[in-house]
């Protein structure tokens, strides 16, 4: 499968007045206190803006816009000023219970050009994870550390190591050039997996996911060596449940009815490997589209 790889740079002097890291984190609080506040017209919004909750075209005021009530504690930023995006991996509360969220704002002129939410209600183990997430508090060191200038490398060749993560899983053998550092770690939902990324990868167990689709790197921080993505896990289910894996056993595992999984998944790069992940994910309907791919 030829995987569709979206990521268009618009350097802020395109757009007017720039915006650095400070400002495209203050948008998402600006955002957010909108959000928790019912109102959209807290928020200097283009005219031309684009919105959408879970794959959904909403108008400003819509959907979640109604039932926020709080920010949460756990907050981790992807800053991309040369692109005049931000994306957020964090909790809020809806009527007062806990949800994790993804959100990726465009700044365009100071203002919000486009508006992507991804409001998690039970995770891919069916439960609330953002309870989990507020429990650390603040996010791993490693994400907010800089790389070493000497060490970084340029937003294509992050966002290629990034994809390769993807392309292991579609289908995944256990036999594939993984770019996985030997201390990788995933978190989803705010609960680290039981493996390591390299053995989880290595096992070949993941071979019922057949096709991971809208590959969309939506921000990339090359000073912190950060790429943050929005995919689809498609899980056909039927024949594609029953696989040999790399020592010849034959298994069953994955859904046992065609599913997609919805997925916000942040990558920490240095020295061309992965080192952490965190993601979250939520089920939705099979073959779901973003509301922003093809």
């Amino acid at each position: 499968m030829r995987a569709l790889l979206t990521f268009v740079v618009a350097a802020g002097s395109v757009f007017g007045q720039a915006c650095d890291r400070a400002c495209l984190e203050n948008f998402v609080d600006k955002y957010m206190d909108a959000l928790v506040a019912h109102d959209p017209k807290l928020l200097p919004l283009a005219k031309t803006l684009k919105n959408t909750e879970n794959g959904q075209r909403l108008e400003p005021g819509d959907g979640f816009w109604r039932t926020a009530t709080a920010k949460g504690a756990y907050r981790l930023f992807v800053d991309d000023p040369q692109a005049g995006e931000v994306a957020f991996l964090g909790t809020m509360k809806e009527a007062n219970i806990p949800v994790s969220v993804a959100i990726r704002l465009k700044i365009a002129n100071q203002q919000i050009a486009e508006i992507e939410m991804f409001v998690v209600r039970t995770g891919i183990n069916g439960t609330n994870g953002a309870p989990e997430l507020d429990k650390l508090a603040k996010p791993r060191a490693a994400f907010l550390e800089p790389v070493p200038a000497a060490q970084r490398v340029s937003r294509e060749e992050l966002i290629k190591t990034a994809n390769m993560y993807f392309s292991g899983l579609e289908k995944n053998d256990g036999k594939g050039n993984y770019p996985l550092a030997d201390d990788c770690d995933n978190f989803e939902d705010g609960q680290p997996a039981k493996l390591s990324c390299k053995a989880a990868f290595e096992s070949g167990g993941f071979h019922y996911i057949t096709r991971i689709r809208d590959r969309r790197f939506v921000a990339v921080d090359v000073e912190r060596g950060l790429v943050f993505s929005f995919v689809f896990f498609d899980n056909a289910a039927g024949k594609y449940r029953t696989f040999k894996l790399p020592d010849g056993t034959e298994t069953s595992a994955g859904p046992n009815r065609p599913w997609t999984w919805e997925v916000a998944e942040m990558f920490k790069i240095q020295g061309g490997k992965i080192h952490h992940v965190e993601s979250l994910f939520d089920q939705v309907p099979y073959g779901m589209g973003s509301g922003w791919g093809n």
